[in-house]
């Protein structure tokens, strides 16, 4: 069987060195569909790393106005061609096409874009900065080296390698992007680079600033994670792999943004159990089997007080997952790492209530509930921390509040951590002291809301310390922040005026707003104002 080419130097080629084919698998049913899609070589990924270096610094040198130009007809192209792409992932995932796809996530696909458009034209993500009396002038800039893009198996738009968040923040730095596409849905990959491509081309930018890669080994993915020629890796997915990615960029000195695994702790307080226990137990339902629980702020723990109300929440949630369909999940391999994850959690002292097992057809997994006290869960904290990535929850019931602290004091770091509290204020003084114990080991902290849903927002946080990531420092979502991951803070000392760059300049006909002598303005300032 022929297979898909490769997006390579500005074109759509046949693979130099194919190792092999595959193709996309209905998880619904088990049985391949599509096309054949080609495992590249060494020879394959040289091309594309050395066609992205060569149009490193001309892509940095591009206008903004171009590059604002390209993310928004790519966005518009995502946006027209919204019926192809959400029935191409649809058949690679079997995510639900109207409720999730079409109405969520292609959506938030084309706002990031325009978002990240925005970010450039008003180059909010430079911050540039000025100190005339020192003669200093500073603002983040292009890397002038290629990103390295691995995109996760969960969003096959929002979070993709060539349309995602981190493909759009290394755009928007002005950094050519090598696109890693991912096997569980190679066609929904391969449509949205081939969009990009034409937006690419239509707009002016350098042919190779977006290129895309089907499968390679192991060993050449950690070859092309440690190749000084990149200037940064941004990678979602599952913890051994990231940390595999890390090691080798760590190697060569190249920065790795991760996102990785994460199990959100939920703390359901005693008041807010007592008031509404059982529209908890179905918020809780909801959030843990959406998406057939394959969320990266699926709540994977659940604190629940050991008391009457705590075990009718606890039969009101079982309940609920008893009576559920098995949810569907991406690939074999996430069903056998789930099994493996149920059945670890098991073997640690934890007893599984409802599912924990999978079924037929296709790759689908039983809702499941596991529980432990919060005396076993302390026994061996670090092995019931263990990501179950599918639709499965671990509670841990507790005693006391001063329990809930303890069991805090042993979390790893995540990307979210959440509390609820009762409406009339009494369980106010608990959630300070648990929110403030819990506050260092979340990226974000949420009040009364599972932590399901990221929103795209300049302040929204999706990081966290590790190993929810392998930066604390950082989001994956939310520009411009999310942009000066891949971008370097350039200072110039002394240079003339006529040599930086336009928005460090003393005019300032755009209106950028700088930092100057320590004060926020956007103004021009007097010729010669460095000291």
């Amino acid at each position: 069987m022929d297979v898909q080419p490769l997006l390579v130097a500005g074109a759509w080629q046949a693979p130099r060195e194919p190792k092999g084919q595959y193709r996309a698998v209905d998880p619904a049913t088990g049985e391949a569909i599509g096309p054949a899609y080609p495992v590249c070589g060494a020879a394959d990924v040289e091309a594309a790393l050395a066609a992205a270096s060569a149009a490193a610094d001309a892509l940095a040198d591009t206008p903004p106005a171009r590059i604002a130009a390209f993310l928004d007809a790519y966005a518009q192209a995502v946006d027209d061609d919204a019926g192809t792409l959400v029935a191409l992932a649809h058949a690679e995932t079997a995510l639900p096409a109207e409720t999730r796809l079409a109405k969520v996530e292609l959506p938030r696909t084309a706002r990031q874009l325009r978002l990240a458009a925005q970010a450039v034209r008003d180059y909010a993500w430079c911050e540039p900065v000025i100190d005339t009396a020192a003669g200093l002038r500073s603002h983040y800039a292009p890397l002038h080296k290629p990103v390295a893009v691995f995109g996760p198996n969960n969003f096959p738009l929002a979070f993709n390698a060539v349309a995602g968040s981190d493909f759009a923040s290394a755009i928007a730095a002005r950094n050519p992007v090598i696109a890693k596409a991912h096997p569980s849905h190679p066609a929904t990959c391969e449509r949205l680079a081939q969009l990009a491509h034409r937006a690419v081309l239509d707009t002016g930018l350098p042919a190779a600033s977006v290129q895309m890669l089907y499968g390679y080994d192991r060993a050449l993915g950690l070859r092309l994670a440690g190749d000084a020629r990149l200037g940064a890796i941004g990678f979602t997915g599952s913890r051994a792999g990231g940390m595999a990615l890390k090691a080798a960029a760590d190697a060569a000195g190249i920065p790795a943004y991760l996102e990785m695994s994460s199990i959100n702790p939920v703390f359901l307080l005693p008041g807010a159990l007592a008031e509404r226990g059982a529209a908890l137990a179905e918020e809780f339902f909801v959030s843990c089997t959406a998406g057939s629980g394959q969320f990266c702020t699926n709540p994977g723990l659940l604190v629940v007080p050991d008391d009457a109300d705590g075990d009718a929440f606890v039969a009101a949630a079982v309940a609920r997952f008893k009576a559920a369909a098995p949810g569907v999940l991406f690939a074999r391999g996430v069903q056998a790492g789930l099994e493996e994850a149920v059945e670890a959690l098991q073997g640690w002292g934890a007893t599984c209530l409802v599912g924990g097992s999978s079924a037929g057809p296709g790759y689908r997994f039983r809702p499941t509930l596991l529980q432990v006290a919060a005396r076993g869960f302390l026994k061996h904290p670090a092995e019931l921390q263990r990501e179950a990535f599918g639709p499965a929850s671990l509670l841990v019931r507790t005693r006391s509040e001063d329990e809930m602290l303890t069991l805090i004091a042993h979390l790893e770091g995540n990307l979210t951590g959440t509390v609820y509290a009762a409406t009339d204020g009494r369980d106010d003084a608990a959630f300070a002291r648990i929110g403030r114990a819990l506050r260092p080991r979340v990226g974000r902290l949420i009040a009364n809301r599972m932590p399901t849903g990221v929103a795209v927002s300049a302040a929204m946080n999706h990081g966290g310390p590790w190993p929810s990531t392998g930066h604390p420092g950082f989001t994956a979502v939310g520009m411009p922040a999310a942009i000066r991951r891949f971008a370097a803070l350039h200072c110039y000392d002394h240079v003339a005026d006529a040599l930086l760059p336009p928005e460090l300049r003393d005019r300032n006909p755009g209106g950028v707003a700088r930092q100057v002598d320590g004060r926020w303005r956007t103004d021009d300032l007097a010729p010669g104002a460095a000291a």
